[in-house]
Formats: C-alpha cells, structure tokens, sequence
C-alpha cells in the first residue's frame, strides 16, 4: 500500500501482559507475576507496557496496577472500560495512557472497537478529567470514518485499530476479504492521522499478520500481548519480544 510522502515514524512495541496474570490466577497465588513480566519485557526492549484492568478482575488486578506504576521505567498504557470506577482508578494513579475500551463480562477477549460516535457526549466529558490530569487518552476502535472522526471531535490524543477481523480473516485464509480489511485499516490510519490522531494498531497480531500492520507508516505503536504471552512459554519472553521487533522493523523497512 502506498505511503502518505510523510517521513515514516519509529515504530513502537507495547506488550500486553494480561494473560501472565490469567495463568497467575487459574492457580489463585502469585506466580508468575505480571510484575515481573513486565520488567522481563521492558529489558527485552519492549517500550511500554499494557495492562487491562477489567471490572471482574479476570486477570489483572488493583495492586498489580500500583506495583506497575512503582516498578516500571518505560510507559504504562492503562486499559480499561469507561466507567466511573476505571476512571478513579486511573486518576489515582495517573498512568501514561489510558486506553478506553468496550467491555462485556462475557467476552473472552475485547470483541469489537468502541462505540465512539453514538457516546461522543458522555466519551467527551469522560475523558476530559484524565487528559487533565496528564494521560494521553486512547479510544480503540473499528476502523470507522465515523468513530475516528468522533474521537477526534471529542479530544482524543490516539486511536488504536482493532486489528481483530484482520486476524481472523487471514487465519480463516480468505485472503480476499482480508486484503480488503487492510484497506479498511489503511485508508482508517490515514484519516486519523490527518485529523491529528496518533495512530496505534493491536489485536490479535502475530508474527504472520504482523507485517502488513507495521508497514503503514501511519502506525507509531503497536500492542501485543496474546501472541506474544504464548510464545514466551515456548521460546521465553525475551526471545519472542526480539523476534517480534525483528519482523517490525523489517517490515518497516
């Protein structure tokens, strides 16, 4: 696909750690800590690192929240459902970033992006305290004209792309529909960015769909953590985060 002429941006890797924090509670002590894993991934190279506090606590939980914040020296992206509980929560500890999410108790993983558009007024007043007090808000979406154009509208500094129907497509191997979800994506970053949106991308991606994610120059940030959580049991995290960035940065290139 081609570029927009803009220089192409450093691609940043963020690492969700949520799912150390799952193997972590199927046992109900403290091993393996996400903590640790965190500060596994930040020596690894990862430049920031991404937590989702849900509302049932399913993985991560508050303290693992405060002791990110204590331990980590790269940015930590603070996921979380718009809701008053998640916002005082993340106005107590003042994360980096936050990035709102939509949230079902019954999903296994987050299925869909945020519905920006039909919420903007309620999205605008949510996200104004904690651009206030110093995170940058994210807003994941669907790449929709409609939801970037709203996100932007309402004050948003990012979005991110749910890279999700791009996944499934190319692991179902309809190559067709797949191409044309990478156009959606594409032609999503492109508007984004012009509207003055920083433009991160993650959901599902692996090394086999990586590629054509880090190659829009529009993208600046990419968030992993599945994929990457599965292969540090095989390979260890080290060594799956280098590997990643591998195929990142060849693909930038």
């Amino acid at each position: 696909m081609a570029g927009t002429g803009k220089a192409t941006a450093a691609l940043r890797l963020g690492v969700n750690i949520d799912h150390v924090a799952t193997l972590r509670n199927a046992r109900g002590g403290a091993h393996p800590d996400p903590v640790r894993a965190a500060l596994l991934a930040q020596e690894a190279g990862a430049d920031g690192i991404t937590a989702h506090l849900r509302e049932d606590r399913r993985h991560i939980r508050d303290d693992d929240i405060a002791r990110l914040m204590a331990a980590l020296r790269v940015p930590l992206n603070f996921e979380m459902a718009a809701t008053p509980e998640m916002q005082a929560i993340a106005l107590k500890h003042r994360p980096h970033a936050v990035c709102l999410v939509p949230e079902r108790r019954e999903e296994r993983t987050t299925e869909g992006g945020l519905e920006v558009a039909a919420d903007a007024e309620r999205l605008r007043d949510f996200i104004a305290p904690l651009a206030e007090a110093g995170a940058r808000v994210s807003l994941f979406v669907a790449p929709e004209e409609p939801q970037i154009e709203a996100a932007a509208e309402i004050g948003a500094a990012v979005v991110e792309l749910h890279t999700g129907s791009y996944c499934d497509l190319h692991a179902a191997g309809r190559d067709a529909a797949r191409d044309a979800e990478l156009r959606r994506l594409y032609t999503a970053a492109v508007l984004a960015q012009q509207l003055g949106l920083e433009v991160h991308a993650g959901h599902g991606l692996g090394f086999d769909t990586v590629g054509p994610i880090a190659a829009m120059p529009e993208v600046v940030e990419l968030n992993i953590g599945h994929f990457l959580m599965g292969e540090a049991v095989l390979v260890g995290l080290g060594p799956a985060i280098a590997e990643m960035r591998r195929q990142m940065q060849a693909a930038r290139a």
